[in-house]
This record gives structure tokens, sequence and C-alpha cells, in this order.
């Protein structure tokens, strides 16, 4: 890779932004230009405007843009590219991609075709991986082909199974059954999401190893035989087989285990003759047994978190192994100096399914990058649009310090300061987990969510003391804002004005719960009494700042104010959930107990789409009856499909949807009598 010339970088999805803005930032660093591929709704994406040079490679929809290597390899013939950083996206893997860049005599930065292909194919893989004596799971080595084959095979194997695409990754055309029917609903959901996602429906099956910790070794190597391994990535918090949350190093691996996987993960990588950074992912057991799960022969979403623990800049070795040379370290020389966390931001609502994806416009975007050891990673901006048509991932927000528990609280500290509007995320949720106990002293697995909240995230349950300074910080900004608006440029807006009132009685309603409330203020302190105690709430009350920075009883707390309006709704971000708060005066309150309650819609009878999405199948017509359970559509969203069921046993109404069609969240799809 010559200084003088550009090199291509390829952007695939929007996940995929995140680590071409990382590509660009160290190719501007080490003096190399670059180019940048977008499809045309990416026209204003942030990697378009950082590349010193962008071509657009067709429409919205991956196989006619981003997938599309006539237009791909167009754009390098175009621009004069000698190199393409791939990034994470589908043809990073992609071995016929790698070919044509080699016959066009282009550089690819990653590994050759022989290890795409070998470590790309899950059934291959595994075979490599027994052969250079690495631990596999057991299981069945060929293609399954039917439904029936699969059911044949999970039986034989043994109960519970894993049904996995053979070229796919992300968590993709991946499904666990337990009995024959979840096999044979496994196999078409697999089927179909794997001919999607990576044009490619062939799956395997192998024995599913119960409640596993997901641990990775990022491994670096050289064109002259040169490999090491860079320690390990815990990946154990996961929603459908895709991480959450991420640490290095683990806290569950002790140094002879951790050497063990080191090493296994370099004999695999010198077992296909590796050259670029890639991953070798295990699972391993309560027992510390651990068994090889897949190779990514690319970068990894959370290869940020390695960088802090070692010190090194992997986009800048794989750039330089690229160009031929040999690794500048030794095995010896690879530390472990501190503890870094990686939570990753999605547009999704945690409520459904710890995750479905959210669509919209970021109408307010703030990344928490003023505190100190905060990395974000990120494709958007304030404006940005999230569609249906790629990965709901927003960022990547890392923390580092000298301990994990300083590397969490940095995290708390950070996703409580990180302002996103416009669309569901899922902050929430990650705040919750870093902070859950069982995090915390490093007891989880796979299955941690499901353990945690078996019937489903319902966000932040209030304590008694918490409930208390959330109403107090909500009494408090509502008589900041009431004493604000009786002002204009800092005096009374009129002389008929009253005096400032300097006490106050209110009534705020939380959920079910009223709470009678007096309020006095002195400055920029607001003394709360609610249920006999007084709470001291003091800020500086800039109703501008989407961030709320308040000390109450002396504890400092980061909250954020999401709308307010003229009737007392407050919506307040405390402790990452969001809560709503209505603030009534006592008349108010009084009169408010008259008006007639809203009836909640008959839910039962309808069926509406829980996401923005594609509608797949219909699986029903009117005059059909359904049992309780019976699968009625099937909605995509981000390349995963949803199957959605009958609540009870009824007869089909109405049918407003059919395939092909967009949905969006919360349409009608079905009615029943």
């Amino acid at each position: 890779v010559q200084r003088s010339h550009p090199v291509c970088f390829l952007y695939f999805t929007k996940a995929q932004c995140f680590v071409i803005l990382i590509v660009i930032k160290t190719c501007k660093k080490m003096g190399i230009q670059t180019v940048a591929v977008h499809s045309d709704v990416d026209a204003n994406a942030v990697h378009v405007k950082m590349a010193d040079e962008a071509v657009c490679v067709g429409p919205a929809p991956t196989s006619k843009s981003y997938l599309n290597m006539d237009a791909i390899m167009n754009a390098i013939r175009v621009t004069g590219a000698e190199a393409v950083h791939p990034g994470y996206g589908f043809l990073s893997e992609n071995k016929e991609f790698a070919k044509r860049l080699a016959a066009e005599g282009v550089t690819f930065i990653g590994p050759d075709t022989h290890a795409i292909q070998a470590m790309g194919d899950k059934i291959e893989s595994k075979l490599i991986a027994k052969a250079a004596k690495v631990n596999v799971i057991p299981g069945f080595d060929g293609v399954v082909k039917t439904a029936e084959e699969a059911v044949k095979i999970a039986q034989d194997t043994g109960y519970p199974v894993m049904i996995k695409a053979s070229a796919g990754g992300g968590g993709k055309g991946m499904r666990i059954a337990w009995n024959d029917e979840e096999t044979r609903e496994g196999f078409r959901f697999s089927s179909q999401e794997a001919a999607s996602s990576f044009g490619d429906d062939r799956l395997l099956i192998e024995k599913y190893i119960d409640n596993p910790r997901h641990i990775e070794i990022q491994v670096l190597a050289d064109q002259h035989g040169n490999a090491l391994w860079l320690n390990e990535r815990e990946c154990s918090v996961q929603r459908r087989n895709q991480k959450v949350v991420e640490e290095a190093p683990s806290t569950f691996l002790d140094p002879v285990t951790r050497q063990a996987m080191g090493e296994q993960a370099v004999q695999l990588a010198k077992a296909v003759k590796y050259s670029s950074a890639g991953t070798v992912e295990f699972l391993v057991d309560s027992k510390k047994n651990f068994y090889f799960l897949e190779m990514n022969t690319r970068l990894q979403v959370e290869h940020p978190i390695t960088e802090c623990i070692t010190g090194l800049d992997l986009v800048e070795q794989m750039i330089r192994v690229a160009n031929g040379y040999q690794l500048q370290h030794k095995q010896e020389d690879i530390p472990i100096n501190g503890w870094a966390i990686e939570t990753r931001v999605y547009a999704e609502d945690p409520y459904k399914s710890f995750g479905l994806p959210s669509v919209g416009w970021l109408s307010q975007y703030q990344e928490p990058l003023n505190l100190a050891y905060v990395r974000v990673d990120s494709g958007i901006q304030e404006g940005s649009d999230i569609s249906i048509y790629y990965d709901p991932m927003i960022s990547k927000l890392i923390t580092y310090g000298a301990t994990r528990a300083e590397a969490l609280a940095r995290m708390e500290d950070a996703l409580d300061n990180y302002v996103v509007r416009g669309v569901t995320h899922n902050i929430s949720l990650l705040r919750e987990i870093i902070t859950h106990p069982r995090f915390i002293s490093g007891d989880i697995s796979t299955n941690f969510l499901p353990d945690i909240y078996p019937n489903g995230f319902k966000g932040h349950e209030l304590e008694v003391d918490e409930r208390r300074e959330l109403l107090a910080s909500a009494a408090a900004l509502y008589i900041t804002t009431q004493l604000r608006s009786q002002r204009v440029l800092g005096n009374l807006r009129a002389s008929t004005t009253p005096m400032e009132c300097r006490h106050w009685e209110l009534c705020l309603e939380l959920g079910e719960e009223c709470h009678a409330v007096e309020v006095t203020k002195s400055g920029n302190v607001c003394t709360v009494e609610i249920d006999g105690v007084r709470l001291e709430v003091k800020g500086q009350w800039n109703l501008a700042s989407p961030l709320l920075p308040l000390t109450i009883n002396g504890t400092n707390r980061m909250l954020q104010c999401l709308s307010r309006d003229a009737s007392g709704r407050i919506v307040l971000q405390y402790l990452g959930t969001l809560f709503k708060v209505r603030v009534l005066s006592k008349l108010a309150a009084k009169l408010n107990s008259y008006m007639p309650e809203k009836v909640p819609e008959d839910t039962s009878s309808i069926l509406r789409s829980p996401m923005p999405g594609t509608v797949v199948a219909v699986s029903v017509k009117p005059g059909d009856t359904v049992a309780e359970g019976q699968e009625i559509c099937v909605i995509e969203a981000m390349k995963m499909q949803n199957s959605l069921t009958a609540s009870k046993q009824a007869k089909v109404k109405n049918v407003h949807c059919k395939p092909g069609e967009t949905v969006g969240e919360g349409d009608l799809l079905i009615e029943l009598d």
C-alpha cells in the first residue's frame, strides 16, 4: 500500500460504517488516501463525508449495492484504488470477492482466498480444526439438506442441538432446538435467514452446550508464518445469539486456560496459512473445557477492547500485513494492561424480546466523549436515519480502566451521559446488565438475559429511595419550569404577575401511585418532602440541555428530560430507564379524579407488527380457524425472521398484509373473531 495512492474501503451495512471510520482514521494517520462506497440512501452517511472520495454503488437493498460485486469492482477501477479493506460485512468473508480483487491486482486487506473459504464454511472449518488438534463440538459434519434429515440427525446427536448456517455469522441463521418440532421450524427459519443474509442456505447441526460462556481469542498473523494470540474477549451476554456486552480480559479464564486457548487458536491460524487479524471463537463450559465454535476471517465489532488492553492498533497491523511486512511483536510482548468493556448501543426496543429493531430519524444525538477513557465508534450523527435496510446498531461504546470496577463505573457514567432521541434504544438494558450483581461478580453465560429476566426485560425496578429521588427530581424540574415561564429576559413578564412563590403543594403520579409532595426553593436548591422524607435537589437547571446533572442529598445523578408539557407530564431518563411522571397542583389533581379513564384496546383479537420490517409469509386467510400459538405470519427485520403467532383459538376475520409488503411498528396485520 503506497502512501501516494488511494485505498478503497467498502461499507456493507450501517454497522460497517463504524469500522470504516476507524479504518479511515488509521489511514489518515498513515498518510493513505481513502475511497468510500455507499448506497443511494447512505449518500449523506458520515463515512462518505470523511473519506477523500466516495462512489455510489446502487440502491438501498444490499443485493443491489453493497453485495453487488460488479458495481464495487467498477468503483475500484474508476478510483484507481490499490487495496480494499472490507470492514465487517458480508463480502469481508467472501472468497469470490477476494479472487476478483486478486485477478485485478488489488490487495485485499485480509486473509487469502484459501483461508476465507476454509474458515468461512463452518463444515470445512470444523474438519480442519479437528485435524489441527483443536477441541471441537460433537455433531454432524456434513450438510443437512431437509427438515426430516435434520430431525434424524438431532435425534442421533441428542437434544438440545444448535442448527446453524454453514456460511453464517453475527447470530443470523442460528436456532436452538429442544425437540423434533423445533428442529423442523429451526431448519426452515435458519435456511431462509442464511439465504437472505449470505446467499447460501446450507445448514449443519451440532450438540448445543447448555449454559456455556462465549470466549474468543484475537489472532494476528503475517505472510511469513508468524502468528500471535492477543488474549481473549468475553462475549457471553447475548440475545438471539448476537453479542450485547463484551469485555477484555475475561473474569473466568486463568493463565493456564488462556494460554491453551491461545495456542490452539494459533494452531488453527497456521493450519490454514492465515495472514491478517482474525478471531477464533470458543464455547467454554463451567469446568473450563473449551470447544471451537468458528473462526471469523475479518475484523470483529468488539476489536476495540483488545486494542485497549494491548495497545495495538489492529487496523494498522492489518494494513502492514497486507503490504507484506512481518509482525513487529513476539508473543511475550503482548500484555494485558487494565480492563475494557464494550456495549453495543442499538436502535431497538429492549422490552420486546430483549431488542426488536426500531427505525427513525435521530432528532438529537450526543456522544459522551467529554468523559475520560471513553471511546465511541459510530457511523451516525444528529440527523442520521436508521432505516429498515441495515443493521440497527447505533454505536459501540467502549470504556477503559485500570481495573474492571473502574471500567464498569465509567461505562455507567457514559450510558447516563449518552443522548439518543428519535428512535427507541437499548441503553436501559445495557445499564441494567453492567450494574447487575451477577454481572459484576462475573457469573455470566450465554443464558444470562433469559436467566435474569425470565419474563422479559421490564426496565429498572425502583427501590424506595430511588423512587423518592425520581419524584423529587420531577417536582424540582416542574417548579423550575413554572418559574422560568413567568419571566422574560430575567424579569417578570408583567407588572401584574404576583411575586414568586417559594412554597408549593403538589401531587405526583407515577404509574398507579399518587404522592403528595411539598416543595420549597432557594436559589438552585429545591427541598422536596415526600412521605415525610426530605430530599435536597441541587442543579444548574439548564432547561435547554438534554442532560440534567443533579445532586440529590449529596449523591450525583445524571438525568435526561425527554419531554415535558403544559399538563405536567414529564418523561425522565433515570438510571437508564424512561419513567413517565405527571406533576399536578392539589386542585388539578382533585379535578383530574373526575376525568374518565381511557379503555385499553383489546389486543387478543388483533395482531399488530411488533417492529418495522417486511412481510415474508402469511399463513392464513379469512375464514381459517387458528389455534393458540399457531404461526400466522413471518416478519423480516434487519435480516432476522420473526414468527408471529395467534394469542388464542379463533377464526380469522381479516388479513391486512401480504408477502413483500413493508410494515411499520404497530401496523394492523390480522383481525380475529
